[in-house]
């Protein structure tokens, strides 16, 4: 009796003890490669976003606990690459979740498919990140392609502004060169078909005497639209800029969204509402929507539980995408994962949950819609592969009067 006694009190104590420490080796590590420091607003919405779909199956994946590593990139892409070389020595990475700039993973796209990186971008825009020229590709995006959305951009002003002469005012990085390829092929589709619209490069930390000089030039040429592919930071200013202006100068301006990355509304709310033109692209979920889906009451509520004070009022939320996509992203990693036999040998495992994301076997529900096999193996006959959204999801957007979003109806062409 007394060694039964003592070898159920072992059993016991190694339940209590030594068997939970050994599940606590068994941890999966997502790094979330952002800018927390000058975006913070998208960083922490796509980090909400994601940690929501993962608290549905409550962080555990075939008893591997899943961790959230916050990783500062601060817009650098060198401190992207540093963040990319800790993941690979770190034995409990699995994978990276994206940030909003796409210059880290366009100037970085070579490493991070020769290491085999398997890279979730939920906001970087960039055409390039996706479309590394191999089948050894390793980053998947739920986001706006920037090889789509100049098309959006494109479209509404000539279509809807009735703009005929547009000039383009980008960010001097590989983002803006790309978007430049892409907006000057749509309007060559539209009734402009000029192939020499004007462009302006500006660069980074751009500020208000600068930016008014450059709408000066701008108005000069005798533009009457501004297509602007910027983040928030520069943004603000060239807003600033031309709410400065008489009301018979100013230009409407269509944007890409990376305004709405950081605390950009709240910089220019005066502006706005002094009868200044401006809208931007976004996908076409909104946590505004009324009546909700039932995904959408269920993402809201369960984000509420974790993050009460940032999501109670969800229609307020700075940078909404962030939390839409990195909820869908998220909702779509753990479908491959639970269809992916995980060893703990994490290279192993990764390359064959790469093989469940390009062949998930169930539809996946998401907020912006639900995903029936949203990636597939890439090829230069298939350059979308890796691409989980399309033109049919990307609409145009407006402010409202708090710095909600406001999503406009789709007409896509």
């Amino acid at each position: 009796m007394t060694k039964l006694v003592m070898r159920l009190i072992g059993l016991a104590l190694c339940f209590s003890t030594a068997c939970f420490a050994a599940n606590e080796d068994k941890i999966l590590k997502i790094y979330h490669d952002s800018d927390y420091s000058n975006h913070h607003a998208s960083a922490q919405a796509m980090k909400m976003g994601f940690m929501t779909a993962l608290a549905q199956v409550n962080n555990m994946v075939q008893g591997f606990k899943i961790e959230f590593v916050e990783k500062d990139h601060r817009g650098n892409s060198n401190r992207s690459l540093l963040h990319m070389r800790q993941f690979l020595k770190d034995p409990q990475a699995f994978i990276i979740l994206g940030g909003l700039h796409s210059p880290p993973y366009i100037k970085n796209r070579n490493y991070i498919n020769e290491n085999e990186i398997l890279l979730l971008v939920p906001w970087a825009a960039g055409g390039p990140i996706t479309r590394y020229p191999s089948d050894n590709n390793w980053v998947f995006r739920v986001s706006i392609d920037d090889t789509k959305a100049g098309y959006k951009i494109a479209s509404y002003a000539v279509d809807s502004l009735n703009c005929s002469n547009p000039h383009m005012l980008l960010e001097s990085t590989p983002w803006g060169q790309s978007n430049e390829k892409t907006i000057r092929a749509a309007l060559k589709k539209t009734t402009i078909k000029q192939a020499d619209v004007n462009v302006t490069w500006f660069n980074w930390n751009t500020q208000l005497n600068r930016s008014k000089i450059i709408l000066r030039d701008i108005i000069n040429s005798k533009a009457d639209c501004i297509l602007f592919v910027g983040n928030a930071i520069e943004g603000k200013y060239f807003v600033k800029a031309m709410g400065s202006l008489p009301n018979n100068l100013r230009l409407p301006i269509i944007s890409h969204w990376g305004i709405t990355g950081g605390n950009f509304y709240a910089s220019v709310k005066n502006e706005l509402q002094k009868n200044l033109a401006l809208n931007f692209i976004q996908s076409c979920f909104s946590l505004k929507h009324r009546p909700l889906t039932e995904e959408g009451r269920r993402a809201i509520f369960a984000g509420q539980a974790l993050f009460p004070d940032k999501l109670a009022d969800p229609d307020r939320l700075a940078a909404p995408a962030g939390f839409v996509h990195s909820y869908d992203i998220g909702k779509i990693l753990i479908a491959a994962l639970q269809q992916t036999p995980l060893t703990g040998n994490l290279t192993q495992d990764r390359k064959r949950l790469k093989d469940s994301l390009e062949n998930l076997k169930k539809p996946v529900v998401g907020l912006l819609k639900t995903y029936t096999r949203p990636f597939g193996e890439w090829s230069t006959t298939n350059p979308d592969a890796h691409e989980a959204l399309g033109l049919e999801d990307i609409c145009m957007a407006s402010f409202d009067e708090f710095g909600g979003i406001n999503v406009l109806p789709n007409h896509t062409e």
